[in-house]
C-alpha cells in the first residue's frame, strides 16, 4: 500500500492557505448574516454563492480536486469576492473593533497569499523542474 503524498503547491504555504481558509469562514458566516439583515430569504442563496462557487471552480495545479477547470485570473476574482464579503459583512453586523480586526486579518491574508495570487494572474503556469 502506497500512501498518497501530501499535495504540494509551488506558490502556497501552510500559513497563506490557513489564512485564506480563515477568511473564507468569515465570509461564510458574515455574508449570509449580513444578507439576512435585508431578508431571511437571502441566507441560502448567499451561502450557495459563497461556498459553492469557489468549491466548484478551481484552477488546475492550484487544487487537488477540480470540478470545473477555471483560469487563474477567474479564480482570483472569485477569491477577491470572498475577501470583499469577509470585510464588508462584519462592518454591517459586528462591533467596530471586531470588524476592524477582521479587516486586518484579510489584509494579512492578502499579503501572505501574494505569490500565489500573482501566479494565478499569470495563468497558473506549471513550475519549471
Amino acid at each position: 500500500m502506497s500512501r498518497q503524498s501530501a499535495f504540494s503547491h509551488p506558490f502556497d504555504t501552510p500559513a497563506s492557505a490557513g489564512l485564506r481558509f480563515f477568511v473564507e469562514v468569515i465570509a461564510w458566516v458574515a455574508g449570509p448574516w449580513a444578507a439576512a439583515q435585508q431578508s431571511l430569504w437571502l441566507i441560502v442563496p448567499a451561502l450557495i454563492l459563497l461556498v459553492g462557487l469557489p468549491a466548484i471552480f478551481s484552477t488546475p495545479g492550484d487544487k487537488r480536486q477540480i470540478v470545473v477547470a477555471t483560469s487563474g485570473p477567474l479564480r482570483v476574482i472569485l477569491e477577491l469576492g470572498l475577501q470583499a464579503v469577509a470585510i464588508a459583512g462584519p462592518w454591517v453586523i459586528w462591533p467596530v473593533w471586531l470588524a476592524g480586526a477582521v479587516t486586518l486579518v484579510v489584509a494579512v491574508a492578502l499579503a501572505a497569499g501574494l505569490p500565489r495570487t500573482l501566479w494565478l494572474l499569470r495563468g497558473a503556469p506549471a513550475p519549471a523542474e
